[in-house]
């Protein structure tokens, strides 16, 4: 390496020294200027170049000097050095000589980065291809390798680069190429990790002979998943179609400018249009009465449900669901299912006549049945409701007719044995001797007539669920006995029989009458009342609740048309009045056996009851004894209990004229609950 001292360090000897020190033949040793701001000094000492004031001092201290280029353009220091230098092997090169090898440097550099620019964009182009490239020179060296060949094929760039085709990738056919020199198109191929690919290989040829060869390939496995995604959209659709012609729904569908697309074969035989009249055309083609649901969605992009319409040139009346169809955010049209409305009645009614039939072999109500919003109505089926979920024994008071049979229904489907027996029994309907053996059933030859093998009794038959003892005030004592046994034991034991059965049954028991008073006279078990006294309720009578009449009336009217086959739609307000005028003592069942009259005395084409269809209702309301300020007289001929009892009802009657005749009120007022008051009232028979 040639050693290189630069005299003057101004603009050209600082491009010089540039330029020198990139080159690997010349070595700058040192530089000389007397300016120390000039370019070249600063340059030669930030690359450790040793920088001088005279050239003199420069070369006795730099040994061997081999080339002196003098840069500052003073002839006359031209001539001082190379006198100097005369017959010494130092090559001193004037700044004129100096100026044309920086030139032609520089332009050798520019053109070296031209070059290295230019395959740089080659490499980007080629790198960014999505096929892979690899070619060879011809000695079978790899000479080029893009980044989607070595994806495909797994080798690397830097480890085969140089390398023989055949040692990295035995199922190259390049070699071929290389000696048949014909280009081979689109042939197929298993590289190294298995993959197969489609490539085309062709010579490279300059100046009549060859030297290399390229292969480009692509990777067949994206172009066979596309075939196969392709097979499968069409597969999917198949299978679509399928199940839409297939489908009892009416079903059809419109792109997004809601032209249609697509109908099945249940559309037509309900609407009536066929494929022609409907493909392709306006959404609102098909609509004989209504608006486009399809062209809302379409709008709106919110899906609708349940639309009443008319279809088609029959006018079938329908009723539509349809939604948008949306595919990556983007809306493509919509899909409407249509429904036969006449179909659906058909099916409801069906329905309905199948829970009429399972109601009239199970507990037929529910608490929706029990009509009525009063005060007094809704806190006992409140009371009913707390009750149902619990196992204790209900009773059930209030007046004949007020509804205590469809409360202990109503129980009954409330409770977790609903799906379990009800069984009704009227204690009053059956004799004695019949009811013991109805209840607890009978062993074999227990009587004359008994069936053989026995028979099982009603409480066996509700085991699991529930027992409704209607008139449970008219047991005779020995019959109260028996039924205390089953509430205590959950036992019983059959007629002429000594093993006890267990049972597990929820008993409901209603009466009409004071058993208080029953109680005192020795003719109803204190005990026995004391188990199904557990959750008492207590229904009020329609006078108590005339605000329920007109829905009452109405309910009742609907029901008594289905029986009667006719078309009463409702009560006229005069004989609205006239029935709140009336005091009901046969509460609801009273109330419809008048409307029952009324209606067999309407003539057939008549709609609306009024007061002349109205039986006479000339029952006088029972008058309620007036209290009266009163001392009480101590004269023997009451007892204490009498007397307090006397009081009582004084302060009872007192604070119901306050309040309205409002019982919640009443009891707020006396500090008692409502379900006390209620009792206190039935048993001083205000």
């Amino acid at each position: 390496m040639k050693k290189v001292l630069i005299i003057g360090a101004g603009e050209g000897g600082a491009s010089l020294l540039e330029v020198l020190s990139a080159t690997d033949q010349l070595a700058v040793t040192g530089v000389v200027d007397k300016n120390p701001a000039s370019k070249g000094i600063i340059k030669g000492k930030e690359k450790g170049i040793p920088v001088f004031d005279d050239w003199q001092t420069a070369v006795s201290e730099i040994p061997s000097i081999d080339v002196i280029i003098e840069v500052t353009g003073e002839e006359k220091l031209y001539e001082e050095i190379k006198g100097y230098f005369l017959n010494k092997p130092v090559t001193v090169i004037p700044s004129s000589v100096a100026s044309i090898m920086f030139f032609l440097m520089e332009e050798k550099e520019l053109l070296i980065d031209e070059v290295k620019n230019h395959n740089k964009k080659l490499d980007n182009i080629v790198n960014s291809t999505h096929d892979g490239m690899i070619a060879i020179d011809k000695e079978e060296k790899i000479t080029l390798i893009n980044k989607r060949a070595e994806e495909m094929t797994g080798l690397n760039y830097k480890s085969v680069m140089g390398k023989k085709i055949t040692d990295v990738m035995p199922t190259s056919r390049l070699p071929r190429v290389l000696r048949t020199k014909k280009v081979e198109r689109n042939r197929r191929q298993v590289i190294s990790n298995q993959h197969k690919i489609i490539t085309t290989r062709v010579p490279m040829i300059g100046e009549n002979e060859v030297i290399g060869a390229l292969a480009i390939f692509k990777d067949i496995t994206e172009i066979v998943n596309m075939a196969e995604e392709v097979t499968n959209l069409k597969s999917i659709q198949t299978m679509l179609e399928a199940i839409i012609n297939s489908s009892d729904d009416a079903i059809s569908v419109v792109d997004e400018t809601g032209k249609g697309l697509l109908i099945n074969p249940a559309y037509t035989r309900l609407t009536g249009l066929t494929k022609e009249e409907v493909i392709g055309k306006p959404a609102t083609t098909d609509i004989s009465e209504g608006e486009s649901m399809h062209l809302q969605v379409l709008e709106t992009k919110t899906p609708v449900r349940g639309v009443k319409m008319k279809v088609g040139p029959y006018r079938k009346d329908v009723i539509v669901n349809v939604a948008p169809v949306i595919v990556d955010g983007h809306l493509k049209g919509s899909v409407g299912v249509i429904h036969d409305m006449s179909e659906m009645e058909a099916l409801t009614n069906e329905l309905e006549k199948a829970k009429q039939i399972i109601r009239t072999l199970e507990a037929k109500y529910r608490f929706e049945d029990i009509l009525g919003a009063s005060e007094e109505l809704t806190f006992a089926i409140e009371q009913a409701k707390v009750a149902a979920v619990t196992p204790a024994t209900i009773l059930l008071r209030g007046e004949s007719g007020t509804g205590k049979e469809l409360f202990a229904h109503a129980i009954h489907n409330e409770s977790n044995r609903k799906y379990n027996k009800f069984i009704r029994v009227n204690c009053a309907a059956v004799s004695e001797s019949l009811l013991e053996s109805e209840l607890f059933g009978y062993e074999e030859g227990a009587f004359s007539g008994a069936k053989r093998g026995g028979k099982k009794g009603l409480f066996e038959e509700a085991d699991k669920g529930s027992i409704f003892l209607d008139e449970i005030g008219e047991l005779s004592p020995q019959m109260q006995a028996k039924l205390l046994r089953v509430l205590q034991e959950h036992e019983i034991v059959r007629v002429g029989g000594t093993a006890a059965i267990p049972v597990d049954v929820r008993v409901i028991a209603a009466t009409n009458v004071d058993i208080e008073k029953k109680i005192e006279e020795k003719e109803f078990r204190s005990d026995l009342y004391y188990r199904l006294n557990r959750m008492p309720i207590y229904i009020p009578p329609l006078r108590e609740r005339k605000g329920d009449l007109p829905a009452l009336s109405l309910h009742i009217i609907s029901k008594l048309n289905q029986d009667y086959g006719r078309n009463v739609i409702k009560v006229s307000e005069a004989a609205l009045k006239e029935l709140e005028n009336y005091h009901w003592p046969g509460n609801v069942r009273e109330l419809e056996n008048i409307l029952g009259m009324a209606m067999i005395h309407m003539h057939y084409t008549e709609k609306e009851i009024k007061v002349g269809h109205l039986p006479v209702l000339n029952k006088p309301a029972p008058e309620q004894e007036p209290y009266r300020e009163f001392s009480v007289q101590l004269n023997g001929e009451k007892t204490l209990q009498e007397l307090m009892d006397e009081q009582e009802k004084h302060f009872l009657l007192e604070a119901l004229d306050i309040n309205n005749g409002n019982k919640t009120k009443t009891a707020k007022m006396l500090g008692v609950s409502i379900r006390s008051l209620y009792y206190k009232l039935e048993r001083y028979n205000i």
